[in-house]
């Protein structure tokens, strides 16, 4: 099964600071058919206007993944941790039996990210945060691990689930094929730029791919692109 989510239907909400797509059902939005993607339950597409940003909010039981696409995005949380993520990389919070944080855009500039949740393979246990710089460079014809929960991972950033977030960069008329552990693996892929084709399905930049029963899945670049991908249970 290949299904396209085209961006014009994912829900949205619009609040002056941020300007929110919902691929799943999410705060305010209810889709029966889009609650979750297997262990994949929230990917949001966020544009979040310059010195305005997320108040402290708390969390538990969720492995919350930020991709960041323009600008940055400064991290604080009840754990003492605090850092600024810039575009291309990634932060990762393991939300544990609770943890309180802000998200802030204190740039001059508009920031944009994807926010991903993946429900952990067991609840509680110690929250933690960590982020790490991913150069668009390393992935150059190849998705490479950014977050993962997969043992032999050990370049990417942790997460306690049966998952995998991957980036990949294509040039236009280059393909890169993806092998899952099994077929009946859910994936999920939205390009952050570009256009792109797997089999006859082709998705413009922000539109969502369901992707599952596949032994393998091979992406290609109708125009230079910027990929994400998870993989999960």
């Amino acid at each position: 099964m290949i299904e396209l989510r085209p961006f014009n239907t994912l829900g949205a909400a619009n609040h002056g600071w941020l300007d929110a797509h919902h691929h799943f059902s999410f705060a305010g939005y209810h889709d029966p058919a889009r609650v979750h993607w297997g262990a994949l339950r929230v990917w949001n597409d966020d544009a979040i206007a310059s010195k305005s940003g997320f108040p402290p909010h708390p969390h538990s039981d969720m492995e919350i993944i930020t991709y960041v696409r323009a600008g940055a995005i400064t991290h604080r949380d009840s754990m003492g941790n605090e850092g600024r993520t810039e575009a291309g990389d990634v932060q990762v919070m393991s939300a544990g039996s609770g943890v309180t944080h802000s998200e802030y855009n204190l740039e001059d500039e508009e920031t944009r990210i994807f926010q991903i949740w993946i429900i952990p393979d067991a609840r509680g246990g110690q929250p933690s945060w960590g982020a790490r710089q991913f150069p668009k460079d390393d992935r150059a014809g190849a998705f490479v691990p950014l977050a993962s929960g997969v043992a032999n991972d050990d370049d990417a950033l942790p997460i306690r689930a049966d998952a995998r977030v991957l980036g990949a960069t294509i040039k236009a008329g280059e393909s890169v094929t993806y092998t899952p552990r099994s077929v009946d693996r859910h994936l999920y892929l939205v390009p952050a730029t570009g256009k792109v084709r797997i089999e006859t399905v082709e998705a413009n930049a922000r539109d969502g791919v369901a992707i599952t029963g596949q032994e393998s899945v091979t992406v290609t670049a109708v125009e230079d692109s910027e990929v994400v991908l998870v993989d999960a249970a």
